[in-house]
């Protein structure tokens, strides 16, 4: 299997199988993955691997998964020209994840915020999972030798993470991963709370009304943003002083790449319920082709399976040429005592590294230590 997009810079990024997707993650991150394909080498995943760190039902889980994967098709993101799969059938994933979990330390995964605040609601019943799934997160990115991450600024901490445990390892042993560097995307929109404009949409709120859902009818998505919160000002502006307006302009610029100056001069004289009623209509048209091409391609599992068993293969190549070539190599080589740390940094392990290259480019499927055998040092 030949990569064809050698010259192109490297973009991953995922959305967790752990409920229905807002429209915040379509205008935040699908909408944007759609402009990228053409211009990077794109890995998007289905994580499904995070969704554990709390219960899950597997039947629930696996049709969830399927789900994501086909919104992702139904959005516009093409399995030709990206990388798409479920990480679940990337066994490199959960591999990398306890090597840079050795090299990671218990101040850093307590430091992080999200880790703070759900250990706050569940104390010491807290799972180790939701410790240390920002390892298994640094490791999603840092398998396919990644130069940018879309991240918003609640992923922050966890690319810094990754940036962190992909410098250290390298200055421990030798230049194995690539450092990534975030991706601000020139057009994109947080979406917030339909009920508190003052926090980002979520599709795990408890108040169904503070999100739409990208598969909610047309009349759900009308009644949700009747219900909007607004304000008593009764004047549409763009501005901090008015969270709820100021969102629903965002929503219509995200969707018709427009600026909020041109949305305030069309609603100049007009009150908030024309706002409210353009801004679900626009919504519906825009959803309308998803949900239907989403329902298209649920009804036929076989061919979203044969999608996702054809995502897994070039991920599964691109990951274990990483993860055998270098992280394996290394440590079989440092447990055995066959070699010093200067040696593999040495012109010498270049070769090495480059004959083991071509016997796993032809052989993929080998585990690590399979490379390292015959080698005679």
């Amino acid at each position: 299997m030949e990569n064809t997009t050698e010259n192109k810079k490297v973009i991953f990024s995922g959305v967790q199988p752990s409920g229905n997707l807002t429209i915040g993650n379509y205008l935040g991150a699908l909408k944007n993955w759609v402009k990228l394909q053409d211009e990077y080498d794109c890995y998007y995943c289905v994580v499904d691997l995070h969704a554990i760190t709390v219960k899950q039902e597997p039947k629930d889980l696996r049709r969830r998964t399927l789900e994501v994967l086909a919104i992702y098709l139904a959005a516009g993101i093409d399995p030709a020209k990206n990388t798409l799969f479920i990480q679940s059938h990337v066994p490199a994933h959960s591999e990398a994840c306890w090597l840079l979990s050795c090299s990671t330390y218990m101040g850093e995964l307590s430091r992080m915020t999200q880790y703070k605040d759900k250990s706050k609601k569940m104390g010491e019943s807290i799972g180790v999972g939701l410790f240390t799934y920002p390892v298994l997160m640094a490791c999603d990115i840092l398998l396919y030798n990644t130069d940018l991450v879309p991240v918003g600024q609640d992923q922050k901490q966890h690319l810094e993470l990754a940036r962190t445990l992909a410098s250290r390892f390298n200055t421990t042993y030798s230049d194995t991963f690539k450092v990534p560097e975030p991706y601000i995307p020139k057009t994109g929109a947080k979406i917030m709370s339909l009920q508190d404009p003052t926090k980002k949409m979520s599709k795990s709120d408890e108040n169904p009304n503070s999100y739409i859902l990208i598969m909610d009818s047309p009349d759900v998505i009308r009644k949700k943003i009747a219900r909007a919160v607004t304000d008593s000002i009764g004047v549409i502006n763009y501005t901090e002083e008015q969270p709820g307006v100021k969102n629903l302009i965002d929503i219509i610029c995200a969707i018709e790449n427009t600026t909020p100056d041109e949305v305030v001069a069309r609603y100049e004289g007009k009150g908030y319920a024309d706002l409210k009623k353009d801004t679900a209509e626009i919504i519906i048209n825009e959803l309308a082709p998803i949900q239907a091409r989403f329902n298209e391609l649920m009804s036929d599992k076989k061919a979203l399976e044969a999608i996702y068993k054809e995502g897994a293969e070039k991920a599964n190549y691109a990951s274990m040429k990483l993860l055998s070539l270098y992280i394996s190599f290394y440590n079989y080589l440092f447990s055995h005592g066959f070699v010093s740390k200067y040696l593999i940094k040495s012109s010498l392990s270049s070769s090495l590294l480059r004959a083991i290259s071509t016997v796993a480019c032809k052989k993929p499927n080998l585990s690590p230590t399979s490379y390292l055998l015959p080698l005679k040092l």
